[in-house]
């Protein structure tokens, strides 16, 4: 089974890159994954705003290159010409100033390019969705104010999700086939949950939903 978007069609996306192997590299994911139509690749070196604009892409995947002013330039005309688009940028660097200066240019997010082919497509709809957040480390920026209330309530509403159902006994499993995701990607939320709440395993994650009242009628946690 396929899934598709909103809209009733798979996701389109165009891939924004010089590198021939970083280009078959995803296009083995998304053709593994069936959610996503590869329309085709722009050469980074040249671009090509237009050219991609007019393949009416879903997401577009950007290459980091070797020049990084050059994609944040690039981000920023992709952005401001059609702000709809969800720009995601393949990196090898995880440095803040890096992400701050791409999500400052209007990216949506900003993929690891270590990340296993079969695994992206996964990320990069974790991404759209709006599951995987990044917040901007500049201090007094507009999002000053986001970072704030994320301290007080420090699961994102997809870590809240599966926090729940692993505080129901639901198994990684089980979680990754309810949801629609691959349980590697429930392990990697798992982490992050145990991470934030200083907790060492399911167990001790479980009873922290129950003291806290995060199961049962509970909201989800804002952004």
């Amino acid at each position: 089974m396929q899934l598709v978007g909103a809209e009733g069609r798979m996701k389109r996306i165009i891939v924004v890159a010089d590198n021939s192997l970083i280009v078959e590299a995803i296009a083995l994911g998304l053709q593994k994954s069936g959610e996503f139509q590869l329309l085709g690749r722009v050469n980074a070196r040249t671009g090509e705003v237009r050219t991609v604009l007019d393949a009416a892409p879903d997401v577009v995947l950007v290459d980091e290159m070797e020049r990084s002013d050059d994609a944040v330039e690039l981000i920023s005309q992709l952005t401001g010409e059609h702000p709809d688009v969800a720009v995601i940028v393949l990196t090898s660097s995880m440095e803040p100033g890096w992400l701050d200066a791409i999500f400052a240019a209007g990216a949506t997010g900003a993929i690891s390019k270590s990340t296993h082919p079969e695994s992206l497509a996964t990320l990069v709809r974790e991404t759209i969705d709006g599951h995987v957040v990044h917040i901007d480390r500049s201090l007094g920026s507009p999002t000053c104010t986001t970072l704030r209330t994320v301290s007080a309530a420090p699961l994102t509403s997809r870590e809240l999700e599966i926090l729940r159902l692993v505080a129901d006994g639901s198994t990684n499993g089980g979680i990754a086939q309810k949801l629609w995701i691959t349980e590697q990607t429930v392990k990697f939320h798992l982490s992050n949950i145990y991470r934030k709440l200083d907790v060492a395993n399911r167990t001790e994650a479980s009873r922290y939903a129950h003291i806290n009242g995060l199961v049962g009628s509970a909201k989800p946690s804002p952004l």
